[in-house]
C-alpha cells in the first residue's frame, strides 16, 4: 500500500534523477575561497538541492512515510553550503520540528488535509549529526551535503538514533551549521545548541505531513 503505482511515478523518477544521486564531489574551487577575515557565521548560506522536486511535492502536499523500523526520507534533504571559513571546523546537523500544535487527518472525498485535534504529546528530541562531521569549512563547501541516511520512525522507544515523529502531524526539517567551539552541548538526544556559533536554516517547501501509508491518491 505504500508503493505508488502507474506511469506518473515512473516519469517522476526519470525526470528527477538528482534525487537518487550519491553526493557529488564538486571539485576544488567550486565554492571559491573565502578570506578568513571576512568569513563569519553571518556569511554562511545554505541552498536546498533538488528544490524543484521538493516544490512539486509541496504543491500537492508532501507526505513522508514513517515506520517502526525507520524509513529514509523521499525526497532526501541535500544542501550546498557556502560562506564557511575554510580553515574552521564545523558540525552539520539536522533536526525536524513540529510546524504547529495540531494533528491532521486526510479527507478522501475532498482530497484535503484537515485539522483533527491537538498534537500528541512531544517526542524525545533527536538530532541527526552528519556522519562527515567534524570537518573543515573547505571540505563541506566542496560537496553536496546529503542527509539521505537519516531515518524517520514513529517508535518512541527507538534506540537506533532515528528521528522520532508522530504520524499525521506536520513537520519542518532544519539544517544547522555548528562551529566546533559551540559543539560541547551537541548530542543526538538533546535539542540543538543555540548561540553565535550556530546558524539554522529551513526551507518552507520541505514541510511534510507524516503518514504510515500515503493518503493522497
Amino acid at each position: 500500500s505504500e508503493q505508488s503505482t502507474g506511469s506518473d511515478s515512473e516519469v517522476l523518477t526519470e525526470r528527477t534523477s538528482c534525487s537518487f544521486d550519491t553526493h557529488a564531489d564538486l571539485g576544488p574551487g567550486a565554492a571559491g575561497p573565502v578570506p578568513a577575515a571576512m568569513s563569519s557565521m553571518e556569511e554562511i548560506q545554505v541552498e536546498l538541492q533538488c528544490a524543484d522536486l521538493w516544490k512539486r511535492f509541496h504543491d500537492i502536499g508532501t507526505e513522508m512515510i514513517i515506520t517502526k523500523a525507520g524509513r529514509r526520507m523521499f525526497p532526501a534533504m541535500r544542501v550546498k553550503i557556502t560562506g564557511l571559513d575554510p580553515h574552521q571546523q564545523y558540525y552539520i546537523a539536522m533536526d525536524i520540528v513540529p510546524v504547529d500544535n495540531k494533528r491532521y487527518r486526510y479527507v478522501y472525498h475532498s482530497s484535503k488535509w484537515m485539522v483533527a485535534g491537538n498534537a500528541d504529546s512531544p517526542v524525545p528530541p533527536r538530532v541527526y549529526i552528519h556522519p562527515d562531521s567534524l570537518a573543515s569549512g573547505d571540505t563541506w563547501m566542496r560537496q553536496v551535503v546529503s542527509f539521505d541516511k537519516l531515518k524517520l520512525t514513529n517508535n518512541e522507544l527507538d534506540d537506533q538514533g532515528h528521528i522520532i515523529l508522530h504520524s499525521m502531524h506536520k513537520y519542518q526539517p532544519r539544517v544547522h551549521v555548528i562551529r566546533k567551539d559551540f559543539s560541547s552541548d551537541l548530542s543526538p538526544t538533546k535539542p540543538v545548541p543555540v548561540g553565535d556559533g550556530v546558524k539554522t536554516f529551513n526551507f518552507p517547501e520541505t514541510v511534510f505531513t507524516t503518514v504510515t501509508a500515503y493518503q493522497n491518491q
